[in-house]
């Protein structure tokens, strides 16, 4: 029996696998990108979805299929391996889905949905329950292709979307490892106050930007200072990086904190389950990451 379902970033699957064993889960088979395991469900960084209550569903018709989910609830996102043609028309009988690209600033969806596929023809894998808010964990964002000087932004934004808060007029921000400012072009675009950290300068039009101020400083040389939002994507090792956070969190100078955790060569798992273990923070894999993470933090009411 399938008790708990991954899904993996396509060329992430060995990191999915490693956080898993070193959790004590067994993969017993793959489903495309898809982990399946009889053991229950964890929390798992590297994976951009978990299935975290699926039913096997004996499907002997498309009718079948389709009554089974609509009996269960209404919202449903399909995971498509195989089977095509059989999941489309069990799809055309469920109501709509609709997938589009989110503007920033938007909060991810909070509607309830589930997650389904077929292992085989006659056979249904479906989940009431799931972890991200988007379909297979795949955050899609309408691109600014002429303002910021990097892709970069992508991930503030998609990370900014699921703790569905983000910086507003008014509110100070601090952007460590700046250079060439994607983070900070997308922090300012909000009417934030941001102070760029990095011992390279900002592109010019960044700079420009109102409300910009470029600090020529290493992030791990500045002492906690008061800001609403301390933002990260600076190249560090994990393990100092999380001695960097846990001093702004113990200064009781930030309210927000949202950084990359970057894995050079090895992936520390030691540390991002330390990053995952602080209150009012979580870690998670997200769409526009590579080979890192993502911690976000709140600090608790």
């Amino acid at each position: 029996m399938i008790r708990s379902a991954y899904i993996a970033a396509p060329g992430f699957e060995a990191k999915l696998v490693e956080e898993l064993t070193r959790r004590g889960v067994t993969i017993d088979r793959w489903h495309g990108l898809m982990a399946l395991s009889r053991d229950e469900p964890v929390p798992a960084a590297w994976a951009l979805d978990a299935w975290t209550a699926p039913i096997e569903i004996p499907v002997p018709s498309i009718k079948a299929a389709a009554d089974a989910l609509r009996a269960m609830q209404r919202n449903w996102a399909v995971y498509a391996v195989k089977h095509f043609r059989r999941m489309t028309l069990i799809g055309e009988r469920l109501p709509p889905v609709h997938v589009r690209p989110l503007t920033f600033p938007a909060a991810a969806p909070t509607s309830h949905l589930g997650g389904w596929t077929l292992l085989s023809p006659d056979l249904m894998l479906a989940s009431p329950t799931k972890s991200s808010p988007f379909v297979n964990g795949e955050c899609l964002l309408e691109e600014d292709r002429v303002g910021p000087p990097s892709r970069a932004y992508l991930k503030l934004w998609e990370a900014c979307a699921r703790l569905r808060r983000w910086p507003v007029p008014g509110e100070t921000c601090l952007d460590l490892g700046a250079s060439p400012g994607g983070w900070t072009w997308a922090l300012a675009s909000l009417g934030a106050t941001v102070t760029a950290v990095d011992k390279a300068p900002l592109d010019p039009a960044v700079a420009a930007m109102p409300g910009v101020s470029w600090r020529q400083d290493s992030a791990f040389g500045l002492s906690p200072e008061p800001v609403d939002w301390l933002f990260s994507d600076v190249i560090a090792y994990p393990e100092r990086l999380l001695a960097l956070v846990r001093r702004w969190i113990e200064a009781g100078a930030v309210r927000h904190i949202v950084c990359t955790i970057k894995f050079q060569g090895e992936t520390a798992h030691e540390a991002a389950e330390a990053f995952a273990a602080i209150p009012g923070g979580q870690v998670m894999h997200l769409f526009h990451n590579k080979h890192e993470l993502t911690f976000l933090w709140e600090r608790p009411a």
